[in-house]
């Protein structure tokens, strides 16, 4: 059954060139589109997503606003949020908020696609493009634990080699299925090692896996 997606974007070319894009792929139904956050609020009541493709610069009511009110009120739906390179900050703070991840704009709509498919089935996406510049903001813990490496978390060295394997792909950008196809496992496999690693690093997501596994020092990117 396809995913039911809604586009949220202000530029109205932008977002009929998103849409265009989806529509030849038979695994998105794009159920609704909208030029705003306020707009988006009220299509959600209407068209009941899945996942929610969401512009985080939004004019008036922001990105981030938007994903706040969404999970409170629909938990259940998915987000994915379109950012830019300035926008560092802002994301960090949208993943926050309860988005599943971040799509760099420009994106292959195939990674699109395959990003979709990851946050319906429970996953959360990180780009390497802009990892490093997110990492920069929390830099400051992890050159302290750089410089302090004995006082490494018994949770980070809990992870088994095949979950450290798997952090540091996902720290790379790859998906769930990539993932699947680079170690010869199931899809279904990686996204329980996933749950063994959140719950061993006390996170929830896969920018907080990431975050926690640089501090720590058990991955680079």
């Amino acid at each position: 059954m396809a995913i039911r997606v809604l586009v949220v974007e202000d530029q109205p070319n932008i977002l009929k060139a998103q849409i265009k894009l989806l529509d030849t792929f038979d695994a998105i139904e794009v159920v609704g589109e909208a030029l705003s956050g306020e707009a988006a609020l009220e299509k959600i009541e209407e068209v009941k997503p899945e996942v929610l493709l969401l512009d985080l610069g939004l004019p008036q009511m922001s990105g981030i606003d938007v994903t706040r009110r969404v999970k409170e009120t629909h938990p259940e739906i998915e987000i994915l949020i379109f950012t830019i390179f300035d926008e560092e900050e802002k994301v960090i703070e949208a993943i926050g908020a309860g988005a599943a991840g971040y799509l760099l704009k420009g994106t292959p709509v195939e990674k699109i696609v395959e990003a979709i498919k990851d946050v319906k089935d429970g996953g959360s996406v990180i780009q390497p493009n802009l990892a490093r510049a997110l990492l920069r903001i929390i830099g400051k813990g992890v050159e302290q634990k750089d410089s302090q490496p004995e006082q490494m978390t018994t949770a980070a060295t809990n992870l088994t080699e095949r979950e450290l394997e798997i952090l540091q792909l996902i720290a790379k950008g790859l998906s769930n299925q990539e993932a699947a196809k680079v170690l010869g496992l199931s899809k279904a496999t990686i996204r329980t090692h996933l749950e063994h690693i959140y719950e061993k690093l006390d996170v929830s997501n896969r920018v907080e896996a990431v975050t926690e596994g640089i501090r720590e020092g058990i991955i680079t990117i």
